[in-house]
Parts: C-alpha cells; structure tokens; sequence
C-alpha cells in the first residue's frame, strides 16, 4: 500500500509544480494583455475611419484616377496573410485561425489552390510552421514580425502584397486574424486587403464629396498604401492582443483544472492512507490474538 501511497503523492506534487507554472503564465499575460488591449483599443477608431474613407474615395473616383490596388480583375492567383502567434498554450487560439484560412482557401480559391498559384503569408510562427509543413507555398519572409512588432514591420508585408497587386503576380490578397473583443473573446474573420473594396451605397444615399489638396492623382497615390499599411497593422495589433488574452484564460482555466485534479488526489490519497493504517491496525490486532492464543 505505501507504493500507492507514494505514486499519489508524486503526483500531487506534480500537479503542484504544474499549477505553479500556469499561475505565472496567466500574470505575465494578463500584464502582456493591458499594454496590448491598449494599444489596439487607441488604433482601432483610427484605422476604421481612414479604411472607411478609403473606401469611399473608391466608391466615388467613377474611373477618373487610375487606382491599381482597387482594380478588380479575374482572381488567378491569391495571396492569404494570416496572423497567429510564436507561442502555443493559448486554447484553440492558432488552431481555429489556420482552420479559418484553410475554409477561405477551400471556399474561395479552390480552382486556383488546384493549379498551385496560392500563396500563404504567415505572421507568426505558428501559422508559419503549419503551412510550410503542410506543403503550401509559404512567404517565409515576414513570420517573425512579433519579434519586436513596429509599424515599420508590419509595413513591409503589407508592401510586399501591395508591391505584387499593383506588378499582377497576385490577383487578390486576403487578410486572415482575430478581432479582440476582450480578454475571453476573440472574434475570428477574413476580409479583403486588395483589390480595395467600395462602399456599399445606400438608396437616395449621395456621393461624399472630397475636396483634394493636392491633386486626386497625387493624393490617392500617397494615401492608398499608407491607409492598407495601418489596416494591416490594426489586424497585427489585434492578434497580438487576442493572444495574450487567450493564453490568459487558457492558463486561468488550467489553473482550476489542477485544483479540481488536486481535490480529487487527495481524496484518493486519504483513502490510501486510510486503507493502510486498517492494514496495519488489522496486522497487529492478528499478531496480537495469535500470540494470546
């Protein structure tokens, strides 16, 4: 019995040592999570609104400035960039991305997957491990951009997918991440970075009316990129934020689940030690009567 007694206590202690360490991991990502929710929550009504006034120059242009990152064309080649993270322990956070790029890839570019002409860019390690283990054609040039993550990182993915758009080597460009909402919700979407969509119009609804200073042609040609370069960003601020706070409630629920299993061990442990102190009580009590006898 002191065997059993002794492997229920070695994992006791294991447990301990385990919840000890998901303890730690949960501060060090809730302190991650606050500098991350912060810095997403400053940019987002930012992003949002030069996204919508992109789109709305698009919508309202009627062909008299050539913008090549809104021309629609048929879709021969696509380009998905997707954001996970370089870090694992964090629920079904990278999981539930890369199955949400492989369905866009499935649904939308089926036909062109068949002919090897989609490209994956991966920002994050994770997402850059799976699909170049899984045989797709993998951009291996931006994955590690949370590794000091900056506007001028970000930056250069998103001119590599512009720079390919506006050359034609890639037809549509579509961006895959998670939406922080807060630190248990992540909302996991896909929209389209290239070609720039319009504005749905409303009925009765009139055009906006911009006036440009500079020029259309000059001002469109400086804005466009810099407004999808801060899109791009937004997204990577996002993923960086839905990260921490998926580890967050990863660790925190694993932490409960090691005092459930504590529980559960040290009632286990209680009987053992019951059940051996009966043993012994019933050994001498034996011993006893058989030497009275």
């Amino acid at each position: 019995m002191s065997g059993a007694l002794k492997e229920v206590r070695n994992r006791i202690k294991s447990v301990q040592s385990t919840q000890q360490i998901t303890k730690a991991m949960k501060m060090v990502s809730a302190a991650k999570l606050r500098r991350a929710q912060d810095a997403i929550t400053q940019m987002r009504p930012y992003a949002q609104k030069l996204q919508e006034m992109l789109g709305n120059i698009v919508s309202n242009s009627d062909g008299d400035v050539k913008m090549e990152l809104a021309e629609t064309r048929p879709v021969e080649k696509a380009l998905i960039i997707i954001v996970t993270s370089d870090r694992g322990l964090c629920g079904g956070y990278n999981s539930n991305l890369i199955k949400l790029a492989k369905q866009i890839i499935k649904d939308k570019y089926a036909a062109q997957n068949a002919k090897g002409n989609v490209q994956v860019l991966p920002i994050g390690k994770k997402g850059y491990e799976h699909f170049t283990k899984n045989g797709f054609k993998v951009v291996d040039a931006y994955w590690d951009i949370f590794t000091g993550l900056s506007f001028e990182k970000v930056q250069t993915a998103a001119q590599y997918a512009m720079t390919a758009f506006a050359n034609k080597e890639i037809d549509a460009v579509e961006l895959v991440y998670s939406e922080f909402k807060n630190a248990a919700t992540q909302r996991y979407v896909s929209e389209q970075f290239l070609p720039v969509q319009k504005v749905a119009k409303v009925a009765g609804q009139k055009n906006a009316d911009f006036i440009f200073e500079p020029n259309k042609d000059v001002l469109i040609a400086e804005l466009m990129p810099k407004i999808l370069n801060t899109q791009l960003f937004k997204a990577t601020l996002d993923g960086n934020a839905s990260e921490h706070g998926a580890r967050m409630t990863a660790m925190d629920k694993a932490s409960d689940n090691a005092n459930e299993l504590l529980k559960s061990l040290k009632i286990s442990y209680n009987r053992a030690r019951q059940a051996a102190i009966t043993t012994e009580l019933t050994e001498i009590v034996s011993g006893a009567a058989a030497l009275n006898g």
